[in-house]
């Protein structure tokens, strides 16, 4: 049996950004503590994160600028579902902008949160196959690098020091799992 939620007491606008709102909420627990937090609030849309797979044992990653960190840093393809899209939509979608292929064959492997002590989103995580080429112009400031991987070698993908997003490598061993029946 779960806890009880906290309750809301107040909820107030602290920021908001093009991409986000910072909300604080003065909270109440079932045990009389009260407390206040800050959490950021999104579009609220969601976002999709695809394991595009060239082949049996080739997944295609990108390399683009992560303005969080001020790096380029190595993960697979990834963005937020746009009003009015599905998750496979967006999926799709971000495929052809980021890498240059769409898929005839999208399976959702998990979603999972992004932060939730914090934020309020999730991200579905899709492998893709059957892969097929077509680009879409997509809203990077600049052309991404795309990098093939074995992934027979993941162990070396997870030894590169630009491959260290929690949601790639989550998403890498998820489809690792799922690949090779361990998923049922």
């Amino acid at each position: 049996m779960g806890k009880k939620l906290p309750t809301i007491d107040d909820r107030k606008l602290v920021a908001k950004s093009r991409l986000f709102s910072i909300e604080q909420l003065d909270l109440t627990f079932s045990n009389g503590v009260k407390r206040q937090y800050e959490r950021m609030q999104g579009a609220g849309r969601g976002a999709v994160m695809i394991v595009a797979m060239q082949d049996e044992d080739t997944v295609l990653l990108v390399r683009e600028y992560c303005a969080g960190t001020h790096t380029y840093e190595l993960g697979f393809p990834k963005g937020l579902i746009d009003p009015g899209e599905s998750p496979e939509i967006a999926a799709n979608r971000e495929l052809k902008e980021e890498i240059g292929f769409g898929s005839d064959h999208l399976t959702e492997i998990k979603k999972v949160a992004m932060a939730p002590g914090f934020f309020a989103a999730s991200m579905n995580i899709y492998i893709a196959t059957n892969l097929y080429k077509e680009r879409l112009e997509g809203d990077e400031p600049e052309e991404l690098d795309v990098v093939p991987w074995k992934l027979s070698e993941y162990k070396l993908l997870l030894a590169q020091p630009d491959f260290n997003e929690a949601r790639s490598i989550a998403a890498l061993m998820l489809v690792k799992d799922y690949l090779s029946g361990s998923h049922e």
